[in-house]
């Protein structure tokens, strides 16, 4: 194991966001499903050969586990290496296609099954958040800490799904956790980046994060953010979050016992 060369890493995940930042809206959206899937592996591509160029110079022993969304089963644990790269080529790629904001190029280090460094870059803003295992969180070159609210009218709470096919039960679960986030904070959204909403917790810009499925390649970036910054990692149950898990929130302690409470009163009136 190797000291981490923090500027270079950061550097590359910085070069391949600009890469994009180059080419947006210069691509017709796409009006069919070849034309989607054509962009889609355009991005994947790309930003493996950017981000690879420069850091197997760095790290030529470190292997590239492909994030794959759809791949539940690769998603419960992880992958049964010493180290790896975990790389969402770009999370919010629908965004990027459509022409609107709300994407990033997402990256992590995985050591000993849990991450160890991780990467989140928005180059619409210009945005680099950050944090290595006990190390603290950073946006940019200053320390990040969750929001201080206490009154849930002023929080702002998001949630997210994941795209793989939903049963009845699933839909259900999804749709009576929005009405709970609705009747508990003030502002509710959907926002889009999965990782990025982490590390906004972590920053104090979201109050709480809810998603209901299995989406542990979308998440791990973030979390490690979010975690380093002080935000608490659990599951929609309030049990501590672990790898594998198929759900999560990631929130302040405040939002959260809001949170829970409102929910634990909704099952006993179920």
């Amino acid at each position: 194991m190797q000291n981490l060369p923090i500027p270079v890493i950061l550097e590359a995940v910085k070069t391949t966001g600009k890469l994009f930042l180059r080419d947006y809206k210069q691509n017709a959206i796409p009006g069919t499903m070849d034309e989607l899937l054509i962009q889609l592996k355009y991005i994947e591509d790309h930003c493996y050969d950017s981000l690879k160029s420069i850091l197997n110079i760095y790290f030529p022993e470190t292997p590239w586990i492909d994030d794959d969304e759809f791949d539940s089963e690769a998603q419960r644990k992880p992958a049964a290496l010493e180290e790896y790269w975990l790389c969402d080529t770009m999370d919010g790629a629908i965004q990027y296609i459509q022409h609107l904001p709300g994407w990033t190029i997402n990256l992590a280090l995985i050591r000993h099954g849990e991450p160890y460094f991780s990467i989140i870059y928005d180059p619409l803003s210009d945005e680099l958040f950050w944090a290595q295992k006990n190390g603290g969180a950073f946006m940019n070159d200053n320390p990040i800490t969750p929001s201080n609210k206490i009154n849930p009218a002023l929080m702002l709470a998001v949630f997210e799904y994941g795209h793989q096919k939903k049963t009845v039960q699933q839909l259900n679960q999804i749709g009576s956790s929005v009405t709970d986030l609705i009747s508990t904070f003030g502002m509710v959204r959907n926002y889009g980046p999965h990782g990025l909403q982490l590390a906004y917790v972590g920053a104090g810009r979201i109050d709480l994060f809810l998603q209901e499925d299995l989406d542990t390649h979308n998440w791990i970036a973030g979390i490690l953010i979010a975690q380093e910054a002080g935000a608490e990692i659990l599951t929609i149950d309030g049990r501590a979050w672990k790898w594998g898990d198929e759900n999560l929130l990631v929130a302040t302690k405040e939002a959260t016992r809001t949170f829970l409470s409102v929910k634990n009163k909704t099952q006993k009136q179920s």
